[in-house]
């Protein structure tokens, strides 16, 4: 099984540098000191255009004037990749107050079309879709650390590494089985989702009977 690495990785202190591109997509994912929005602060935001290269954005102590990385993030002419977006957009709405759109959410569009399987986690389909292997060691990690370790670096990079790829494979199975635009509505859905989460219905069906 093939492993494959960032061809760079830069790490920045505080925000994005201003003048940096990402083309009409770019892959985002968080590390955080745990899972609860409300309690767990966010530290470190990654980002890739897709071609190879990763960009790491390291917040300390809860410090989040990040104007640079809010309008990437808030730029209607960029769509956001994700894996399980549903939690990085709460992190991100919690820490930096914005809603990010336009986005798109693998795992999602995997359990619209990967309805064969139960495995929609990043190391998955990363290994079914492109024949790649990733490491999750680094998943539960001290991400609050003010110097993070070359495993951190390398861990935090590989999970935005792919996603663009991922979401070429994924839209060619939702076009074939008809399911593109019902991801779409899913995607616009997220962060009316994420609201609902952060006013107290994180684990109430509000659509069941």
């Amino acid at each position: 099984m093939a492993k494959v690495k960032p061809k760079s990785v830069e790490l920045y202190q505080g925000d994005l540098p201003g003048g940096l591109e990402f083309g009409d997509s770019v892959a985002v994912d968080t590390e955080t000191m745990g899972l609860d929005p409300w309690r767990d602060r966010l530290c470190l935001v990654q980002l890739s255009d897709g071609g190879g290269d990763c960009h790491l954005v390291q917040l300390l102590n809860g410090e989040y004037d990040a104007p640079n990385l809010t309008a990437l993030m808030t730029d209607a002419k960029v769509t956001k990749l994700f894996h399980y977006a549903r939690f990085d957009l709460k992190v991100l709405r919690r820490s930096l107050g914005v809603f990010c759109q336009p986005v798109y959410c693998t795992k999602i569009a995997s359990r619209l079309v990967r309805t064969y399987t139960a495995s929609h986690g990043l190391k998955d389909l990363c290994h079914d879709l492109l024949g790649l292997e990733i490491s999750k060691v680094q998943q539960s990690s001290d991400w609050g650390a003010e110097v993070l370790s070359p495993e951190q670096i390398t861990y935090a990079a590989s999970d935005v590494l792919h996603l663009h790829g991922l979401r070429r494979k994924l839209d060619v199975m939702l076009a074939r089985e008809g399911r593109t635009e019902l991801a779409r509505a899913c995607f616009e859905f997220l962060n009316h989702r994420v609201e609902l989460d952060l006013a107290g219905w994180d684990d109430e069906d509000i659509f069941a009977h």
